[in-house]
């Protein structure tokens, strides 16, 4: 039986979810993104005070409820709806309460749905692991990573548990191309008098999307304020942010792209024309070359022996608070989250085919960016910025031409009967806290998730990507 079903973009999909489901049985298939070439308009960029004036955007932002909870958590453009989920404290799968601090994410297409992993940046604990001891790293820190299963036909939550713990500060990370989460350390604690900590810590962990991490760190990754990483397809080189003022880019090239735990070589961005790259503006650019970090975990924090120590003493550009990272347009984007002449922002981007590092977008107003932190590219090409500035916060999309406008509007206010039922403290006014983990549905793009990182909540978006960058 042949079944052909149209959805149109005013069709609410959260209000599908029933049909798709029964649909998806017989073998219906439901394609709802257009590709990110057939938009028809692009006018001058965005102004101060006018974000959406590109006309690459979804329109004004509204209050939209939670299908969950009937809140009103987001401000989203029309036609965009979403399911929150993973609110911490919540029971997991495995018993246990969903940790807090939501931070970096991504997601990973399997045959049972969508995978997810996310990331926890928390510090030492008086309560131990999240995870059980076999994926422990250090049984007196508190930080680590869940996994989470989605249903994309369904638009349903199914399953999440700890896979990652004994970590600290695990701020973003990336996927690979094997299936897999590099969960990063933003953190360089040294176990002694001061603290409870039983290992060194600065390092990378690897985590399946669908199984349990080892708690092996990859040493050879470097230890150092790790933020995020990038890797390219091609060569399996992974492309790795730091998180300081005085930040260097690096590269990391696995003996075995298949077992990063085997080794390899750790490199650092030198620039043919300039050592520093923080007063970088749209447009400057320059070719790229790499120098070899000689010792990638040194056992002290003094900054000569450091990594970006190591690295700048043979000059490699400097980038401000490299914070994130991903692999998308066949370039590896960055984001410096305070670079840029006015220190509201930079997005770079590397590309391997030519070695060129470029300032795609460096933020002239905080109306436009303020303080941008993780980065994903849509299966469509364009870009998600997640901002963590100081006040009301945005997710932002971007365009590969340099183009933005605002997406999403954290509006997480919380009645007191709420908190107090979630165990929450505060006044319940999250509206200020960052965005973070942004990550889509890999294969078709239909669904974008997002973290806020605090009271931390999770949440699936969906809606008519078509309609503009995205």
């Amino acid at each position: 039986m042949n079944l052909e079903i149209h959805v149109t973009e005013t069709t609410s999909p959260l209000q599908r979810r029933s049909f798709l489901k029964g649909a998806a049985g017989i073998g219906a298939g439901v394609a709802f993104a257009g590709p990110f070439g057939a938009l028809a308009t692009r006018t001058a960029g965005a102004a101060p005070g006018n974000p959406d004036a590109s006309g690459v955007g979804y329109g004004p932002l509204s209050p939209v409820k939670d299908q969950t909870t009937g809140l009103e958590l987001l401000l989203l453009p029309k036609g965009f709806e979403y399911i929150s989920y993973g609110w911490t404290n919540d029971p997991m799968s495995d018993g246990k309460p969903t940790p807090g601090s939501h931070d970096g994410m991504a997601a990973f297409r399997t045959e049972d749905g969508v995978r997810l992993v996310r990331n926890h940046e928390r510090g030492l604990s008086s309560s131990g692991s999240i995870a059980p001891a076999s994926s422990t790293y250090d049984p007196a820190a508190g930080g680590g990573t869940t996994n989470l299963r989605f249903d994309p036909d369904a638009g349903e939550w199914l399953e999440s548990y700890a896979s990652l713990g004994g970590t600290i500060r695990n701020c973003a990370g990336g996927p690979t191309p094997e299936g897999t989460w590099i969960s990063c350390e933003e953190n360089l604690t040294i176990p002694g008098a001061d603290n409870t900590a039983t290992e060194l810590h600065g390092y990378n962990f690897e985590v399946p999307a669908d199984g349990m991490a080892t708690g092996v760190p990859l040493k050879a990754m470097g230890r150092f304020n790790h933020e995020a990483t990038a890797t390219d397809p091609a060569t399996g080189y992974v492309y790795e942010t730091e998180d300081t003022g005085d930040s260097v880019l690096y590269r990391f090239r696995p003996t075995n792209r298949s077992d990063l735990a085997a080794g390899g070589v750790l490199e650092a961005m030198k620039l043919d024309g300039t050592t520093d790259t923080r007063q970088w503006v749209t447009g400057q650019s320059d070719t790229a070359t790499w120098v070899v970090v000689d010792d990638p975990d040194p056992q002290t924090n003094e900054y000569a022996a450091s990594t970006r120590g190591q690295a700048a003493a043979k000059g490699a550009a400097l980038i401000t608070r490299g914070e994130g990272a991903w692999y998308g347009n066949g370039v590896v984007y960055i984001v410096a989250s305070n670079g840029g002449p006015l220190r509201l922002g930079q997005v770079f981007s590397y590309d391997p085919a030519t070695s060129r590092f470029t300032c795609v977008f460096a933020s002239t107003a905080a109306e436009l960016l303020a303080a941008p932190d993780n980065v994903c590219v849509s299966p469509r090409g364009g870009i998600v910025l997640c901002e963590d500035g100081s006040g009301l916060e945005y997710m932002h999309g971007l365009t590969a031409d340099g183009q933005i406008f605002r997406f999403a509007q954290n509006n997480v206010r919380l009645p007191a009967d709420v908190m107090q039922a979630r165990g929450y403290s505060g006044t319940g006014d999250y509206t200020g806290s960052e965005w973070a983990g942004a990550t889509f549905e890999p294969k078709n793009g239909n669904w974008l998730f997002a973290n806020i990182q605090s009271p931390g909540i999770t949440f699936a978006i969906t809606g008519p990507w078509r309609r503009g960058a995205l």
